[in-house]
């Protein structure tokens, strides 16, 4: 794997220039350390070391990656719930629906940015940092703009089995900006995760969920690009955080995802704002959507650091199972028995993407304020000697 560790990560910095401003202790349990490895010697020795490996994996650190990844493609199933709704209400305004989510992030998040950098600190940051956020927040809003879109155009096959192509596109990205050298068992592990969705596929086939497209051709062209802006926005805000600090990467995000979503929504979707119904239904159920997307714009990034985007993304093809869940309750669907075998698969795919490599072999984690911001636990500091020689005087 690349940029692996042999001790563990200076988790706090100083080199006069720039600090940490993050703390973040090692987990225990978690040792940058092979795994155990496999003896062939003897079926009884196989059996054994087959059996230790499989219990290394179970570190601390591991099992949040897998709770993480549920938590996420459970948000995404909310929201696919609560936009389906808002469709069949009438209510049909894809990026106007956005828009609260980077207004959301934004108000939390940029707040305590400049409470962090102070204000002059953080216009700093504008100007100097500011442009790489602006890529990330238009491939960020153009993607989740021409998904939907997707949606409209083609069917639903294309949309579960095009969406996947985020996957291979986020490995690469990861590849060219931490160098990550994927082993075998990765790439088995998410043909597994992938072979999980088709099982779920195949059921929506078999009791013929899908849709006719109205234009095939164009929506698959609209979801290619959409997954493939995905596969590249997860990766780059990887390694955004795993070198600056959460707050100032989502921050940004949501800043600039604003300012572009609110320009585009204001071009194309300004007349239908006025003719959609704004009661208490539909505002619930954007706040539903908002609430279940901050927690997920909240805790990928996290993921990110403690496994993968690529991970992350394995981890989502799981949403459908939720969805079923969501059916069963809410709208009393019944369930084809390959809903169950797919996300026991997926599952599957997702222990043994870490089988071989660890996820603190992923890349490093070095979080740094920029050189030219002062951090306000240095600001204080300074303060605090400042006055303690005035005393002395």
């Amino acid at each position: 794997m690349s940029n692996v560790r042999t001790e563990a990560p200076p988790y706090i910095v100083e080199d006069g220039k720039s600090s940490s401003i993050e703390s973040v202790p090692p987990l225990p349990n978690d040792q940058l350390i092979a795994r155990p490895p496999i003896d062939y010697s003897s079926f009884d020795a196989l059996c054994r070391s087959t059996y230790r490996r499989f219990l290394s994996l179970w570190t601390r650190r591991f099992v949040l990656s897998l709770l993480a990844g549920q938590v996420v493609s459970l948000c995404i199933t909310c929201t696919n719930v609560t936009t389906q709704e808002l469709l069949n209400g009438g209510w049909a305004l894809p990026t106007t629906q956005t828009f609260f989510l980077y207004f959301s992030i934004f108000i939390v998040y940029t707040p305590y940015t400049i409470y962090q950098y102070g204000f002059k600190g953080w216009i700093k940051m504008i100007y100097k940092d500011g442009w790489k956020y602006i890529i990330l927040a238009t491939c960020d809003v153009e993607g989740n703009y021409l998904v939907v879109k997707a949606y409209q155009y083609t069917n639903l096959l294309s949309c579960m089995l095009l969406d996947a192509w985020a996957i291979p596109i986020c490995m690469f990205f990861l590849w060219v900006y931490l160098r990550t050298h994927f082993h075998w068992t990765q790439i088995l592990g998410a043909l597994i995760c992938v072979a999980g969705l088709g099982l779920l596929v195949g059921s929506d086939q078999l009791t013929n969920k899908d849709w006719a497209a109205v234009n095939k051709g164009k929506g698959d062209a609209f979801m290619i690009l959409g997954a493939t802006l995905y596969g590249f926005t997860n990766a780059t805000e990887e390694f955004f955080v795993r070198r600056s600090p959460l707050y100032e990467v989502v921050g940004q995000l949501g800043m600039w995802g604003v300012i572009i979503n609110g320009v585009q929504a204001s071009i194309i979707e300004h007349h239908k704002m006025r003719e959609v119904t704004w009661d208490g239904r539909n505002i619930g159920l954007l706040f539903g959507y908002t609430t279940a997307m901050f927690v997920l714009y909240t805790v990928a990034p996290l993921l990110y650091r403690l496994a993968s985007s690529a991970y992350f993304n394995l981890s989502l093809l799981s949403s459908d199972f939720y969805g079923l869940l969501f059916g069963l309750f809410l709208f009393h669907f019944q369930p084809y028995w390959l809903y169950f075998p797919s996300f026991t698969v997926v599952l599957l795919g997702l222990i043994v993407y870490f089988w071989h490599s660890t996820p603190e072999q992923q890349g490093t984690i070095d979080i740094r304020v920029p050189k030219y911001v002062t951090q306000r636990g240095a600001m204080e500091a300074e303060v605090n000697e400042t006055g303690k020689q005035g005393v002395a005087v």
